[in-house]
């Protein structure tokens, strides 16, 4: 329903002179708690997406609406309020956080720069200390509020990934982009993150659109994926049909290189020859159909259109069909196995 749409982005297209680095995404994330995950290999588009939500890179066409209200038509208070109940996480911590302020007055200076410092928590009339909020914030994200004192180059990746998460938390926001969270990590602080991200969803009703290349993260974190080739969604839908039914190639070769712990589980990797066209340089027909396995005459010269394969999903394949009804590429197998 219309009245769950918390961000609804339609026809999306962000150039940078004569490079189209997003062709036409949509997308539509509901009200929290609520997952969206945005996938594709490096040069996709995904961050320039996220990035163009939260008008940190201008929109060449389309639009956004937060809450029913126009995005790329506010100025001033408006833009501010919108600034304060979208926030993002980027992927390096080291490049986002001052490294000559210290944690405390990172995060403090959120609180005083959008009006907040010296309110209460929600619900309550007490007045708290800057110092208190951030020794709060930092408790939320699962750090210890004596940390404040410290500056970034003192912490781990995994802390400072966690401080910035605590920054973006410090506005109360209702929707977060997480930009590529775990990326920088090891194997261990990245499951801190997603265990953090799990509960800050359902503890603040939080939506979030998370962009990542490792579809390994995402069940259990987001129910939609939408995946990008070029700028252009080629697949989208449930995360756990995306997950064990993919009717685009792109996404059956994505969803190959998922390591599976199972032995019993793994499966054939498929290789998808050459390399990702570069930015506009564009080839004619289906923008993947030169590493397709797939690819048919129709492919190298009719842009397929994105349209419905199954219900709740779409595809921009002229092969879905078949791809759904398991068509595979030769020495795939012939069936996925079930979401990790």
């Amino acid at each position: 329903m219309a009245g769950d749409i918390l961000l609804d982005v339609r026809d999306l297209r962000v150039s940078f002179g004569p490079v189209r680095a997003v062709d036409g995404v949509s997308l539509a994330i509901s009200r929290g708690p609520f997952g969206i995950a945005l996938v594709g290999e490096s040069g996709s588009g995904k961050t320039t997406v996220g990035r163009a939500i939260l008008r940190l890179v201008p929109a060449s066409a389309g639009t956004i609406a937060f809450d029913g209200q126009d995005v790329l038509g506010l100025r001033g208070p408006g833009l501010r309020a919108y600034r304060r109940a979208a926030q993002i996480v980027f992927q390096d911590a080291d490049n986002s956080l001052d490294p000559r302020m210290r944690v405390g007055a990172t995060i403090g200076e959120v609180l005083i720069a959008h009006g907040l410092a010296g309110r209460g928590a929600a619900g309550t009339r007490v007045a708290a200390p800057v110092a208190a909020q951030v020794a709060a914030l930092l408790s939320e994200a699962a750090l210890d509020p004596a940390l404040a004192s410290r500056y970034p180059h003192q912490l781990s990746g995994g802390q400072r990934q966690r401080v910035a998460i605590a920054r973006a938390l410090a506005v109360s926001p209702r929707l977060l982009v997480l930009d590529e969270p775990t990326s920088a990590l090891d194997v261990t602080a990245q499951a801190r993150i997603l265990a953090l991200v799990r509960r800050l969803r359902d503890e603040r009703q939080l939506a979030y659109l998370l962009i990542t290349h490792n579809l390994a993260i995402i069940p259990g974190l987001c129910e939609q994926m939408v995946v990008l080739y070029l700028g252009r969604v080629a697949e989208s839908g449930p995360t756990s049909e995306l997950l064990t039914r993919p009717a685009h190639p792109y996404m059956l070769a994505l969803r190959s290189a998922v390591p599976e712990v199972d032995a019993a589980a793994r499966q054939s990797r498929i290789i998808l020859p050459g390399d990702t066209p570069r930015a506009g340089s564009t080839p004619p027909g289906c923008p993947f159909h030169p590493r397709c396995p797939l690819a048919i005459d129709v492919c190298r010269t009719t842009v397929p259109p994105l349209q419905a394969v199954a219900p709740g999903r779409q595809a921009a394949c002229h092969r879905a069909a078949d791809v759904l009804s398991g068509l595979r590429p030769p020495g795939a197998p012939a069936q996925l196995a079930a979401e990790p």
